[in-house]
């Protein structure tokens, strides 16, 4: 091998030289890759049809049904029970006529003898507790004009109505009636619950109605019982009004219809001073809030939604409230709302809450505009849930915490409250969806002051992502990400269901497709399904038919599987043992997960050089060769330079020596 310089740098590079030809001379590192397995043929679950086109799209014949709901709801707050009465006009719109009806009965979860309650001994925040879930005390079906006593089975978290005779295929109406109560839970209720404020309780009540379960083409009725691992509910109009004590603010999904039965001349007008506002402004002051009373008076509060898959609603005397316009697309105007108790008021507290939500909806309707009249935050004892429209955090909540929990609440709206998949069974899509979006919300919001944001156990609120998942996956316990919702256990959770997902769309855009082709296929399929519902296999349809590429390799490894990656740099030598003859780098795939990759030369001069290398390089090979035009001696060769992708075992990337690499800014 021949030397450019004497001296000191010639014993350097000597015994880089050394150290090279030592390399080159030992027998490859053992290699876990199979080429085969990794580029094998992939068939995607859910075959393609009239239903469910081959781009991803729904397919000319997509049919969904459609529930519209009435209802009036009421709650006794000395007893703490909620009743309703509600009408379903459901309209059936599949090819198949229908001779029983499904319903979910959510609060049944709270039964001592629920599904749930063997599966999950503890919910919510751990605190156990029970219930007699739903009371129903009638339900009735209109046939030929009349009322008639439904046929009714309860299996748990459900409600089978069998009808007296098929309802009719594409286009087939029938009205249910139910009329039904139940106790409202405390903290042990998880994502629904009524708890203490020093001016009256706060109620936070979803899941509050029995709604009708989705028949599809997928699965037919999709009856999988409430175990608390989230929900697949249809879209339809739903109207509702909720009588509560008079001195209570009602704050709900929708649009309030009768503001001035219930506000004040006063209230009435900031409301809409609110409306053409940037600025937050007061709705319900401090004082307002200490002067109310009932005295055994109540008001109704009457809401209206549409395209929705569900409603919510928070209740309380000790609420304050503010609101702000939000500036969408398209010239179009939305209201930020938030509700809190006095104890929650402070600069970084909740009186920005409004401005968050401001902000978050704004920059998340890039992706698809807010569809409904107002965004609410609520602060009660039910934290960190999401319903369409509203949203609840908690009253001890600030800064960024505050700013966090509520930009990922209600990003929740895009995933999975207009992207309606069935989350219960495919959380990924919900969960994952939501933190790959949100995480961008935190960059942008006032210049990254409350960024970056990290979705992961192992470092919360920094650190790099990629190094992050390596703990995930390395465990040989960790499920894949299309593990069913229910099947996945609590301590994998989040590490899966929200990191893993959101760092494979991270991946999928920086790495693998670039933002210009990722960005237009992912917009793509949330515009498809915009309030309908999607498979995963619709998903990575779209991707690869929109971004022009076949990503059966990186759904395998990343989505089906628990896969490792690890490239090294296994070698370096000279062309006729002459480095002004040009370079050849060894570079080894050890396991079984692979990547489009770069590599990282430094010459001897100083000359920074980048390579690309594309997925295909590992199409047939564990090992690739790569010639370097070079004419004067390599001080070094890295691979993943950036640390940009998952790789277990970073002490190998960099030959002969490690360097300090300047990192290439991230793309957005």
């Amino acid at each position: 091998m021949k030397t450019l310089t004497g001296g000191l740098a010639g014993l350097v590079l000597l015994a880089l030289a050394g150290a090279a030809s030592a390399q080159n001379a030992a027998p490859p590192p053992a290699s876990r890759f199979d080429p085969r397995a990794a580029f094998a043929p992939m068939t995607l679950p859910g075959a393609v049809n009239s239903y469910r086109s081959a781009s991803g799209a729904p397919g000319p014949d997509f049919w969904q049904n459609e529930p519209d709901y009435v209802i009036h709801a009421s709650i006794d707050t000395a007893t703490k029970t909620l009743s309703g009465d509600e009408v379903i006009t459901y309209t059936n719109n599949s090819p198949d006529a229908l001779d029983v009806l499904w319903l979910q009965l959510d609060q049944n979860i709270y039964r001592p003898d629920s599904r749930a309650a063997a599966a999950l001994p503890t919910r919510g925040r751990g605190a156990t507790g029970h219930t007699d879930g739903y009371q129903l005390d009638a339900v009735e079906i209109e046939d030929g004009g009349h009322m008639v006593a439904a046929e009714t089975v309860v299996s748990d978290t459900r409600l089978q109505i069998r009808l007296p005779h098929d309802l009719r295929a594409r286009g087939g109406r029938m009205r249910v009636h139910v009329r039904y109560h139940y106790t409202i839970p405390t903290e042990f209720g998880g994502r629904t619950s009524w708890g203490p404020s020093p001016n009256g309780d706060i109620y936070d009540i979803a899941q509050w109605f029995p709604r009708m379960a989705v028949y599809d083409d997928v699965r037919g009725w999709d009856t999988a019982p409430y175990i608390a691992q989230e929900f697949y509910l249809e879209y339809g109009t739903i109207d509702y009004d909720v009588t509560v004590p008079a001195d209570m603010i009602v704050a709900g999904s929708g649009e309030l219809m009768n503001p001035r039965d219930v506000l004040s001349p006063a209230q009435n007008a900031r409301l809409a001073q609110a409306r053409a506002s940037d600025a937050t402004v007061m709705i319900r002051t401090a004082d307002e809030m200490h002067a109310a009373q009932a005295n055994g008076a109540t008001k109704t509060w009457r809401f209206h939604m549409e395209h929705t898959r569900d409603v919510a609603f928070s209740a309380s005397r000790a609420f304050l409230w503010d609101a702000a316009r939000i500036n969408l697309p398209n010239g179009r105007t939305s209201l930020a709302m938030s509700v809190y108790p006095e104890e929650s008021v402070g600069a970084e507290h909740w009186s920005r809450s409004t401005e968050y939500v401001k902000h978050a909806v704004e920059h998340f309707s890039q992706y698809y505009p807010y569809p409904w009249p107002a965004a609410i935050n609520v602060a009660g004892p039910t934290s960190g849930m999401e319903y369409p429209g509203i949203v609840f955090d908690g009253p001890e909540d600030g800064g960024a915490v505050l700013f966090w929990i509520t930009a990922h609440e209600i990003g929740h709206t895009w995933f999975p409250m207009i992207v309606g998949a069935n989350e219960r069974r495919n959380p990924f899509i919900d969960e994952g969806f939501n933190t790959f979006i949100d995480i961008g919300e935190s960059d942008a919001f006032q210049n990254g002051v409350y960024g970056p944001k990290r979705d992961s156990e192992y470092a919360e609120g920094g650190g790099n992502p990629v190094d992050e998942i390596l703990p995930v996956l390395a465990d040989a316990n960790a499920p894949p990400i299309m593990t069913p919702g229910d099947s996945i256990p609590g301590r994998y959770r989040h590490p899966v269901t929200y990191f893993k997902s959101a760092l494979g769309l991270v991946l999928l855009r920086e790495q693998i497709l670039g933002p210009q082709r990722f960005d237009r296929a992912f917009n793509r399929f949330i515009s498809n399904w915009a309030f309908r519902h999607p498979t995963p296999s619709d998903f990575f349809r779209t991707m690869e038919s929109e971004a022009g590429e076949d990503l059966s390799w990186f759904w395998r490894e990343w989505y089906f599987s628990n896969e490792t990656y690890d490239v090294a740099v296994t070698g370096l030598s000279y062309v006729d043992d002459d480095p002004t003859h040009g370079a050849v780098v060894t570079v080894s795939n050890l396991d079984q997960m692979v990547f489009p990759t770069s590599l990282f030369i430094v010459l001897m001069d100083g000359t920074q050089v980048r390579r690309s290398l594309p997925v295909e390089t590992w199409l047939l090979n564990s090992s690739t060769q790569i010639r370097l035009d070079t004419t004067q001696n390599i001080m070094s060769v890295t691979v993943d330079p950036d640390h940009a992708l998952p790789d277990r075992d970073r002490s190998n990337n960099t030959f002969p020596i490690p360097i300090e690499v300047p990192r290439q800014p991230a793309r957005h």
